[in-house]
């Protein structure tokens, strides 16, 4: 029967040929999805600015200072959730404590970084236009010493020296962090 069998499968796999959608076009296949390997761009302008526009330097900050904030937040709020469990807790209360805990810590400490990060991307947007448009480490401390120091204003003078000297030490880390990951990882 296996004779049989493998016979009838060779002679129907005759009577089809393979579907091929590119047999009519004289276009050599390989070459068909070879894609750039840099950026393009619609206007030649683009393509002269190394640098991200003032736009989407407030998006991306703002944007990924929120998602951050917001997992850090929802992880701590859960773990104070799973610890603040009583004895006598059933498992769907339990479950409620940790979400309502990882949902409140989520949206406190996301918007917190998502406000962090607005005021430091208008800060630097600012500080590079002032300075005749220099995008270097310089930019990054002062617009990260401005953010520290106006976020915390309300506290307090000595507040808002300490939290602007920690924003500016923090900026110039992840500039001299991205530099070197630049130098040593090539993209």
């Amino acid at each position: 029967m296996e004779s049989n069998n493998s016979s009838s499968s060779s002679s129907s796999d005759q009577k089809f040929r393979q579907y091929h959608p590119y047999q009519d076009l004289n276009v050599p296949i390989k070459t068909l999805y070879n894609l750039p390997t840099s950026p393009e761009f619609l206007f030649q302008e683009e393509s002269l600015a190394q640098r991200r526009s003032w736009g989407e330097n407030l998006q991306y900050y703002t944007g990924s200072g929120y998602l951050l904030g917001a997992v850090l937040g929802a992880a701590k709020g859960t773990a104070e959730g799973v610890r603040a469990a009583e004895a006598g807790d059933s498992a769907k209360l339990r479950v409620n404590r940790v979400l309502n805990c990882g949902g409140q810590s989520g949206r406190r400490v996301g918007n917190s970084l998502g406000v962090m990060g607005l005021i430091f991307a208008g800060l630097e947007s600012g500080v590079t236009h002032l300075r005749g448009g220099s995008d270097d480490v310089l930019s990054s401390v002062l617009a990260g010493l401005g953010t520290g120091a106006i976020y915390k204003a309300a506290a307090g003078p000595r507040s808002a020296a300490f939290a602007g000297a920690i924003g500016g030490l923090a900026a110039g880390a992840a500039v001299a962090g991205k530099q070197a990951m630049k130098r040593y990882v090539p993209i």
